[in-house]
């Protein structure tokens, strides 16, 4: 079995699983002598993960097979990236939120404590790819403290989803979710309250 390749600007805070054929602390364009890569005591990174220099990860993190983050990004205690998910750079993900396999959050996404995203969601930042000036006015999506985003949603860019809010399975969010709306449909809309639905913890 392949050993995993972990670069010299790593540095782990205690103990830590890192599986077959990883790659954590790949230097990326740019970067600086001093950039640093660091990772939270009990971390897991199963095999084919790939993570960039620059992160800054906290405890208890986990990834499944195959998940891919670019540099850069703040990533809380107790945060789980399932397999085959792609995190681009300069992404928050605060304590506690899991993201499912194979959802992609690209650059300057916030995604706040508790925040829960179903997989294959996609989160966007580009309003018009590939315009003149696109990268240059890109707006990430912010995911409010314990919303949950359902399988297969799409969410258009600078869109904040509420705390507490609910996204039904296969939506697509073109506009602004309110704290403890449950939204769906093409586009989103409110059809309910979080407080009203039986399993709700509010």
């Amino acid at each position: 079995m392949s050993e995993a390749v972990i670069h010299a600007n790593v540095r782990f805070a205690g103990e830590h699983e890192v599986g077959a054929f990883c790659i954590v602390g790949l230097p990326f364009r740019g970067m600086g002598d001093d950039t640093v890569t660091e990772i939270g005591a009990d971390a897991v990174i199963r095999s084919h993960t790939v993570i960039y220099a620059g992160n800054r990860i906290g405890a208890g993190f986990q990834t499944g097979h195959g998940a891919f983050l670019r540099e850069c990004n703040m990533i809380g205690d107790h945060v789980s990236i399932g397999t085959k998910t792609v995190v681009e750079h300069h992404v928050t993900i605060e304590h506690g939120v899991r993201v499912h396999s194979q959802a992609f959050i690209p650059e300057y996404c916030v995604l706040r404590t508790g925040a829960w995203i179903g997989p294959n969601v996609v989160l966007t930042n580009a309003k018009y790819p590939k315009s003149p000036g696109s990268k240059d006015d890109l707006k990430g999506v912010v995911v409010g403290e314990n919303a949950k985003i359902g399988a297969n949603t799409t969410v258009l860019p600078g869109v904040v989803i509420g705390a507490n809010a609910l996204v039904g399975a296969g939506s697509v969010v073109t506009a602004d979710v309110p704290e403890g709306a449950v939204v769906v449909g093409n586009p989103a809309r409110i059809v309910n309250r979080i407080e009203n639905l039986p399993y709700s913890e509010t």
